[in-house]
């Protein structure tokens, strides 16, 4: 394979430089305490809420002690939880605490990336540690800067050279200095406290018709939608914070190229051991919301570079995450950035420091403004209009019921006719849409259907491949259902659903997958990309002669043939 940073200047002279942050975002949960008090936090708001406010006959003095009381666990889980995260660490990957001189064995940029920001920062070094696991991945997480830990895996080192281990070690070390621990978890409990005074509210406005009440149910509306739009907001705010923390490592380093190949290979590396692996690494789903890199998407960038390193090759993967309006509205939903965006903003920073950038983003750039966008966005429309299919056609059902019921007053059973036609036909329109027909399905393979840029998550796309089934596809699921498939340019998951729904995706999982494993295969499905890309299976075929279907719209069609059928029996009654 054929390294693409063999001529290329490597950094700004000088080391650290001055640089104009790009106009972009991203997106990742940047600290395991975070995720803790989020998810502890919100879960202990909802039990007090339920028990000081809803069952109280002191609403006022309930919200007091639950505001309290939340507050205070938030306070005592801020200051506790690395002890409690280095407990978990040890216990569930076996994570030992090293000398940076053993880290300066692997990567001596490292070394002297770590003693640069801690001086200039005034910040005590962080606690490094390792994990024996060849999966690259690094993470940081604790309160204060000075109390913070940064890990990573071995494959870290495995995969990346020294400069983009540095770069890597310098994006987890601008976490620190920025303090997103702190700032992470006062906007999160500041979500929390939206969700209290909803329920307050609530509570306090009961079923009366006072203007007291009238007043709360109004604030208790306000403090859900505030809720709501805090909840996205934080997610705004960890994209915010993961651009930032790739800002702080170009600048540091003066290398930006360097953790844009780091990001690269790390996706690589991801799928490369993924294909040695005949279950999914536990390390990569544990630590998914606090790593440098979301391992649910590395399948298309590390498919891309597996088989060529060439900008080109790279960069046709990206389309997708630049151009594609599922890609904005997955990030939109997502705690982890799309790759294409986060290797835009640092070439944006190569150009700045006079660097030849790394991966020709002008070039990925340039053949996105030539897509179709009509086709890009009035896809993208009639996904989403498809993926209210149902509820459209029910709504449709229902006025056309009252309509026909009053032009027909003798058969009122078209009140209950049409919004079960309405229903089944939705249901009928989006499975027809989602599954098309697939007997001539063309025979193409993983990178060319990665290097779709029109590819919907929702719309299927018939494709035929041919590989080697791996493994399975669900992370510590002995019994899981799904399968990956490798073929000669990457790896994908296939989705397995029985016709007896998840009762028969069980028993597969249980009683067949395993003696699948390892076969030669040729599969007939559907191609759907998302932040991960997979394929609804059909079915394939292996070279023993075992065949395996799958039923994915199997149900869909049952269910609205039948309330079709029941719509005109109760029409013609």
């Amino acid at each position: 394979m054929d390294n693409p940073s063999s001529a290329r200047p490597q950094r700004a002279s000088g080391g650290a430089v001055a640089l104009a942050l790009a106009g972009v975002g991203g997106n990742l949960m940047v600290a395991s305490v975070v995720t803790l008090t989020l998810m502890a936090g919100m879960v202990l708001t909802l039990v007090l809420a339920v028990v000081f406010i809803m069952g109280s006959e002191n609403p006022a003095t309930g919200l007091a002690i639950a505001a309290a009381i939340t507050l205070a666990f938030n306070a005592l889980s801020f200051f506790i939880s690395p002890w409690i995260m280095d407990l978990i660490q040890k216990w569930l990957y076996g994570t030992r605490w090293v000398e940076l001189s053993e880290i300066e064995r692997f990567s001596p940029e490292t070394g002297r990336v770590l003693r640069k920001v801690c001086d200039e920062n005034n910040l005590k070094q962080p606690r490094l540690g390792i994990i024996d696991d060849q999966n690259p991945t690094a993470f940081t997480y604790g309160t204060l800067p000075n109390s913070a830990r940064l890990v990573v895996s071995q494959g870290l080192f495995t995969y990346l050279e020294d400069e983009e281990a540095a770069a890597v070690y310098a994006h987890e070390l601008g976490h620190i200095v920025h303090w997103d621990f702190a700032v992470m978890t006062i906007a999160s409990t500041l979500v929390q406290m939206c969700y209290l005074v909803y329920m307050f509210g609530r509570r306090v406005s009961g079923g009366s018709d006072n203007r007291v009440a009238s007043a709360m149910r109004t604030a208790a509306l306000v403090a859900y939608i505030f809720y709501l739009v805090g909840s996205y907001l934080l997610l705004y705010l960890s994209r915010t914070r993961e651009y930032l923390a790739d800002h702080f490592s170009a600048k540091t380093t003066g290398n930006p190229n360097a953790l844009s190949r780091a990001l690269v290979k790390i996706a690589y590396g991801i799928v490369e051991e993924g294909e040695r692996s005949k279950e999914p690494s536990k390390l990569l789903e544990g630590t998914r919301a606090l790593g440098i890199y979301d391992a649910k998407a590395a399948t298309s960038t590390g498919t891309a570079y597996r088989i060529s390193s060439s900008p080109e090759a790279v960069g046709r993967v990206f389309l997708w995450d630049m151009f594609n309006p599922w890609g904005w509205w997955m990030e939109l939903n997502s705690t982890h950035p799309l790759t294409g965006k986060r290797v835009r903003a640092l070439s944006t920073y190569a150009e700045q420091l006079g660097l030849a950038i790394e991966f020709d983003m002008g070039r990925v750039i340039g053949e996105g403004k030539g897509l179709n966008k009509k086709r890009l966005y009035g896809n993208f429309a009639m996904d989403l209009v498809l993926y209210s299919a149902e509820g459209i056609g029910l709504l449709v059902g229902v006025i056309l019921g009252f309509l026909l019921t009053g032009a027909f007053p003798a058969n009122p059973a078209l009140m209950i006719a049409m919004p079960l036609l309405g229903l089944g036909l939705g249901m009928l329109l989006k499975a027809m849409v989602m599954y098309p027909k697939f007997a001539n399905a063309p025979a193409t393979d993983i990178l060319d259907l990665m290097s779709d840029p029109y590819a919907s998550p929702l719309r299927g796309k018939p494709a035929k491949l041919q590989g080697k089934l791996i493994g399975r596809g669900d992370a510590g699921n002995r019994v899981g259902s799904d399968l990956k498939l490798q073929d000669a340019t990457g790896m994908l998951f296939l989705r397995y659903a029985s016709r007896f729904g998840g009762l028969g995706n069980f028993f597969f999982g249980a009683t067949r997958v395993q003696s699948l494993i390892d076969s030669e295969v040729e599969t007939v499905g559907w191609f759907r990309r998302g932040v991960a890309p997979w394929m609804d299976l059909v079915q394939f075929k292996s070279e023993s002669g075992t065949i395996v279907n799958s039923y994915h719209r199997f149900w869909k069609l049952v269910v609205g043939v039948f309330l079709v059928l029941l719509g005109g029996f109760f029409a013609l009654v």
